[in-house]
């Protein structure tokens, strides 16, 4: 099998040769950091390690240009909606056209960021702009759906103009602001304020027959899931969460074969050593796997002070841990 084969067979609860491998994502300062500790100047980590070819589309679903000031009437808000121009083609990546081509033929799982979720979408940076948008839910919570309705369909039509070119293998959500308590806004407020603002982009995927919609959260989102699977969402990508509500074994329990995985091998543990290592891996992976939809992967980007031998050790064990 290829990775596309590998990946949608087993997020189909199939018979893959064996789940996925992907990178989890090795920036040039670790491998660097890396080298000091004996890693080879000329090392290839994809041929040390079986690794599966994963590539994101990444969609630019930023207001251009980004305001100084965000709307707060409705006349700020018409202004506002052109800066949101879905025939704008600088909002796919760079050298569109030449990869189409390449993409059609491709043997590599691809997936596509459609959405930046709520925070994100309504400019939230820092602690001023979270304070201003919870007073605008409070105050004036009709101008907030308007306002998240006008950027759903702005990214719906963006995301239809793009997969008019190309087949995608699932999509991603995204909500990157949260805390490890849970969500910074009641499944109520998600429902209202979120959920009804990602119809059309959903309505789009649907239409172009993307069946794997991922929500990959940085948070505990264990709130949010019933309500995100009662709208289309089937597969949680849960990263750096440190908590106990997010183990994937106990999502996997109350949620059944419904919900597939990517993810649940805490990141931290590859700082701890290979004894923590071990107990993680062995504990955690051969469940799910036995249970199919899951991709396992550690929750987070590698950091420079995750010692090589580390990531070696681990890497190694889970290929041993799945082939067996």
């Amino acid at each position: 099998m290829n990775s596309r084969e590998r990946f949608l067979e087993t997020m189909h609860f199939g018979l893959p040769d064996h789940v996925p491998y992907f990178e989890e994502g090795i920036r040039k300062g670790v491998l660097k950091a890396w080298r000091k500790q004996g890693l080879a100047a000329d090392a290839d980590l994809a041929s040390m390690f079986t690794t599966d070819e994963r590539e994101e589309i990444d969609l630019d679903v930023d207001p251009h240009p980004w305001p100084k000031r965000w709307p707060t009437t409705k006349a700020e808000l018409k202004a506002f909606a052109r800066r949101l121009n879905p025939d704008d083609r600088s909002r796919l990546p760079e050298n569109w056209k030449k990869c189409v081509p390449g993409w059609k033929q491709r043997e590599h799982v691809l997936m596509m960021r459609v959405h930046n979720g709520f925070f994100l979408t309504m400019g939230v940076m820092g602690w001023q702009r979270f304070y201003e948008l919870m007073k605008l839910i409070h105050n004036d919570p009709g101008f907030v759906r308007e306002m998240m309705q006008i950027q759903a369909e702005f990214v719906a039509a963006l995301t239809e103009r793009a997969l008019q070119d190309v087949d995608i293998d699932a999509a991603i959500f995204s909500e990157p602001i949260g805390a490890n308590h849970g969500p910074l806004i009641s499944p109520e407020m998600f429902v209202d304020f979120v959920l009804s603002s990602y119809r059309p982009v959903l309505d789009v995927l649907h239409r172009q027959h993307v069946n794997i919609i991922i929500l990959r959260t940085y948070a505990n989102a264990r709130l949010l899931v019933p309500v995100l699977m009662e709208n289309g969402f089937d597969c949680l990508w849960a990263c750096e969460v440190n908590t106990a509500s997010m183990d994937y074994r106990s999502l996997r329990k109350e949620f059944g074969r419904d919900l597939r995985l990517i993810g649940g091998i805490d990141l931290d543990v590859l700082r701890e050593g290979k004894e923590a290592i071990r107990r993680e891996v062995e504990e955690k992976v051969p469940p799910l796997l036995a249970q199919g939809g899951y991709v396992p992967l550690a929750d987070g980007r590698v950091r420079e002070d995750i010692p090589f031998e580390n990531y070696s050790y681990y890497r190694k064990l889970l290929e041993k841990v799945t082939s067996s």
